[in-house]
């Protein structure tokens, strides 16, 4: 059983069915219960979420509006995404705070590392808003900061599917699901289901990732006890 444990959420995980935009109630409150449900008495738990379900940074600004602009909307859209989730998390019995890459003091605490360590310790679930507060750098990267930062044991990275594969399982019927792989030949062969510089930075630290699917009831609750579930990213 792992002692203290980041969870990385996609924000299209909160949207809807189809095409993940917006924040679903029902997408909200089934991660909420499944959060609430996974917490392990020792076990800390702090959250980065991303927020491709409101906006997708430089994709989302299409050439009209310039990369940084577009970044600081996507990390805006994480703030809404974390709020929505702090909420519905209290709403399951879970004491919960939202810290933020970005000051914005009327909505959540800023960014420091000390405070969340202690709202941690006091059992509180910390939910790692504003990504790095960088632009150019993804929510996966700021994930992989985060983790180290607050030495974190392991990054759950919670997705659509169960797993990292071969390939697109989406797309290539003949992928095959990988359930053991190092740092070194994660990024050797390529394989899409974290960025390069947030992989890196999780091998400089000696930070293990979990990846499995969000939507598999129970697997939140699987991953926090330390049974088998996903791929497992980690040293030779």
């Amino acid at each position: 059983m792992y002692k203290r444990v980041l969870l990385k959420l996609s924000g299209e995980a909160l949207g809807s069915a189809g095409d993940g935009r917006s924040i679903n109630p029902a997408s909200l409150t089934y991660i909420a219960k499944e959060i609430a449900k996974g917490r392990l008495r020792g076990t800390q738990l702090a959250i980065v979420i991303g927020g491709g379900n409101i906006w997708r940074g430089a994709r989302d600004g299409n050439g009209m509006i310039d990369r940084v602009t577009s970044d600081n909307m996507g990390m805006l859209a994480t703030i809404i995404n974390a709020m929505a989730l702090q909420s519905a998390l209290e709403h399951e019995g879970v004491s919960t705070r939202v810290q933020t890459a970005i000051e914005i003091s009327r909505l959540a605490e800023p960014f420091i590392r000390r405070r969340a360590m202690r709202h941690l310790e006091k059992g509180r679930v910390v939910i790692f808003a504003g990504g790095s507060g960088n632009p150019y750098f993804t929510t996966d990267t700021a994930a992989a900061l985060r983790a180290a930062e607050i030495n974190a044991d392991v990054i759950f990275k919670a997705t659509q599917v169960d797993g990292v594969y071969t390939g697109d399982p989406k797309k290539d019927p003949k992928a095959k699901l990988i359930k053991d792989i190092t740092y070194m030949s994660a990024i050797s062969k390529g394989l899409k289901f974290m960025d390069a510089s947030a992989l890196t930075l999780c091998m400089e630290n000696s930070i293990p990732i979990l990846v499995f699917n969000l939507h598999t009831a129970g697997n939140i609750r699987k991953a926090m006890a330390g049974a088998k579930t996903g791929t497992l990213i980690r040293h030779e």
